[in-house]
């Protein structure tokens, strides 16, 4: 199904949207080097009971850059902005990688804002120093060969089970991931560089939230990622696959989202 892009304007850049359905907002929020695309096999499913919108972030899709740096308080501001053009008071967002670092921010600027949060493949904690440094040399490396980087980034977050059994669709991801401009892709990293750790969210937040993780995940490793939500009311799903669960686990995460919208 292929979904009609809308476009807005924030400061004087371009954003490209969709919106589908009528009912309860839920807002989804594509990862690094993804675009919203990513969620067109969700959206007809969810648009069945629910008002979809799906935004393309600063730098990536259709939607201009607003600067160098892209931090995740500038994305978050900016799906306000929208939400606020389409006189959405009230919405559940739903972010995967990037896009969960773009709903934390989201939730700390935007509480009122809040009907229920899903973190897909995501963490509510701050880059480490070993993670700051990797994106510095992730940066100096999308700078030298472009293509080479996006191509190994996109293999790196497939399970290796799975990398032969999904390789059409790893690249169509490769494909999307290669229309995302140099500067929107330098923009994410020094956003996801600097970002805050949020993991107070997960504990004081009185709305429901979901993690869902990938046990074979190289991004966010899976062990490190449970005690964030260790004396939490946040539910756990655990797929047996890597950081591509909307691909790699695609029914299943279906499933998993469809009973948390039912439920709020």
């Amino acid at each position: 199904m292929k979904l009609e892009t809308k476009i807005t304007v924030y400061k004087n850049t371009k954003i490209t949207y969709t919106d589908q359905g009528k009912g309860t907002a839920i807002v989804l929020l594509h990862g690094f080097l993804e675009n919203q695309t990513m969620w067109n096999a969700f959206v007809p499913e969810f648009a069945k009971k629910h008002r979809v919108i799906t935004l393309d972030l600063l730098g990536h899709g259709q939607t201009e850059c607003l600067g160098y740096v892209h931090s995740m308080e500038d994305q978050a501001d900016m799906v306000h902005s929208v939400l606020h053009d389409l006189k959405i008071r009230k919405a559940i967002l739903v972010g995967h990688s990037m896009g969960g670092y773009v709903a934390l921010a989201f939730a700390e600027l935007y509480p009122d804002t809040m009907k229920g949060l899903v973190l897909l493949n995501s963490t509510s904690r701050a880059d480490s120093d070993e993670r700051k440094t990797n994106r510095d040399r992730a940066i100096v490396a999308v700078k030298q060969n472009y293509a080479a980087f996006v191509r190994m980034s996109i293999a790196n977050l497939f399970s290796e089970d799975n990398r032969e059994r999904l390789a059409e669709a790893i690249e169509k991801v490769k494909l999307e991931a290669l229309k995302t401009p140099l500067q929107g892709i330098v923009a994410a990293l020094e956003g996801m560089k600097i970002r805050k750790d949020r993991e107070v969210i997960l504990h004081f937040a009185p709305y429901p939230i979901q993690l869902i993780l990938g046990k074979k995940d190289g991004v966010l490793i899976y062990d490190d990622n449970l005690d964030q939500i260790e004396g939490t009311k946040v539910q756990l799903t655990s797929f047996e696959d890597g950081h591509m669960s909307h691909i790699e686990n695609q029914n299943e995460l279906m499933t998993v989202l469809v009973d948390f919208f039912k439920n709020l």
